[in-house]
């Protein structure tokens, strides 16, 4: 059964809105009955982006449904590629606005049918981040130009640079051998790099260090993450490469580059 089979069939076991009651509530149970401890949101600095990660005591395929004015309007589920449940979930919620309060609501299925759903919870975004704190992020209007593969269309090279932490770059079981060639258009001065690294529920597929490749010079290697390591070059067409990893499906949910 694929992925998108079980996707349709939890959106119709729990409800995109996640906030009508009907005769079957009844059979919904606490989503407390099942995690491990409360649901914990990371919140990105621009106040667009929050990620929830959530540990189930067993196997569930789960989702997350959000709003302003209640938890309906939006909802994310995993990015994680594997076929079924899991017990390590995270839930990338995007198009959210700086300094706002968002209602939200968790829901999950496990395999025998059973539909869990949390109480209605709340979480604030922070003011967005200022663009000097690290630059402008050149990136964003770069080109792929060259990559080690594509899992599929859908985890393209071009999601690493679209500056949406919703989508991902995967390759295809590359491991250390992944990477990413990115065009800037013309040379720039490059201050310093990013790489947030994609990862799957099992610990796979997570990049631990990577470098940059500049005119046959390279720089690094520097650990993942979203705090950007400071370089200190000229460049336009810029290589990324996985230099250590958990191996697997490799790539990267976002490249960063700012110059000053």
């Amino acid at each position: 059964m694929s992925r998108r089979i079980l996707y349709l069939m939890f959106l119709l076991a729990v409800g995109v809105s996640g906030c009508a009651t009907t005769d079957s509530d009844s059979e919904i149970r606490p989503f407390s009955e099942i995690a491990l401890a409360d649901p914990v949101i990371d919140l990105d600095p621009s106040g667009t982006i929050a990620t929830l990660n959530v540990d189930t005591s067993l196997d569930a395929i789960c989702a997350v449904a959000y709003g302003v004015d209640g938890p309906s309007g939006a909802i994310a589920t995993d990015q994680d590629m594997e076929v079924g449940g899991h017990t390590d979930h995270q839930a990338v919620m995007t198009g959210l606005k700086p300094e706002t309060t968002y209602q939200y609501r968790l829901q999950g299925v496990a395999s025998d049918g059973q539909v869990y759903r949390s109480e209605i919870l709340t979480f604030t975004t922070p003011r967005a981040s200022e663009t000097s704190d690290y630059g402008t992020n050149l990136a964003l209007g770069a080109t792929v130009t060259d990559i080690s593969s594509e899992f599929s269309e859908s985890f393209s090279g071009s999601n690493a640079i679209d500056g949406d932490l919703g989508t991902e770059w995967s390759s295809r079981k590359d491991g250390d051998d992944a990477f990413i060639t990115i065009d800037l258009g013309e040379p720039f001065e490059i201050s310093s790099v990013a790489f947030r690294t994609r990862s799957m529920s099992d610990g796979s597929a997570t990049t631990e260090t990577f470098t940059v490749e500049v005119a046959g010079e390279t720089f690094g290697p520097f650990p993942t993450g979203e705090v950007p390591s400071e370089v200190s070059f000229t460049g336009q067409v810029l290589t990324f490469r996985v230099d250590t990893s958990t191996g697997g499906n490799t790539g990267a949910i976002e490249i960063e580059v700012y110059t000053p």
